[in-house]
Parts: C-alpha cells; sequence; structure tokens
C-alpha cells in the first residue's frame, strides 16, 4: 500500500473511534492532516474572538517546514494510536 493510500484510509478509520478523542489529539491530527494535504499554512490567524479557528490554525502553523511525507508519516503513526487507544 503507497503512503497516500495508507493515509487515506487512516484518515477514514480514525473518524469512527468509538470514543471522542481528546481535544489536544484532535489538534494534533488536524494540524497533520493540513500539512500533508495542503503544505505549509496559506491562510491569516483567525481574530482573537475565534478561539476554535485560532487554536486550528496554530496546530496547523506548528508543523510549519514539515515535508508532506513526513506529515502523512506522523499522522498514521498518531492515528494509529488513537484507534488503539479508543477502538473502532
Amino acid at each position: 500500500m503507497t503512503l497516500q493510500k495508507e493515509f487515506e484510509q487512516y484518515a477514514d478509520d480514525v473518524k469512527k473511534v468509538k470514543t471522542r478523542p481528546t481535544d489536544q489529539e484532535l489538534l494534533d491530527l488536524y494540524g497533520l492532516y493540513k500539512q500533508a494535504v495542503v503544505g505549509d499554512i496559506n491562510i491569516d490567524k483567525p481574530g482573537i474572538t475565534d478561539l476554535k479557528g485560532k487554536a486550528k490554525w496554530d496546530a496547523w502553523n506548528s508543523r510549519k517546514g514539515m515535508s508532506k511525507d513526513d506529515a502523512m508519516t506522523a499522522y498514521i503513526a498518531l492515528a494509529k494510536e488513537i484507534i488503539n487507544k479508543y477502538g473502532m
């Protein structure tokens, strides 16, 4: 299975866990996913009143400079960990 296919499979599977992951786990997944799919952040930082948007922006921005392949690999590792922790 190619890295891209494995990434897509885990991106789908991690949505099916029995229990909702922690906010930090979700932010980590989000940041890695966006880095893997889009690359370096390309949007402006949300305003101070948009706390959820700012947290997501920070999670993505923290991955700046990471290659798409490295982001996919890290995403797969985190998704496996979350699936093992919460079950499917």
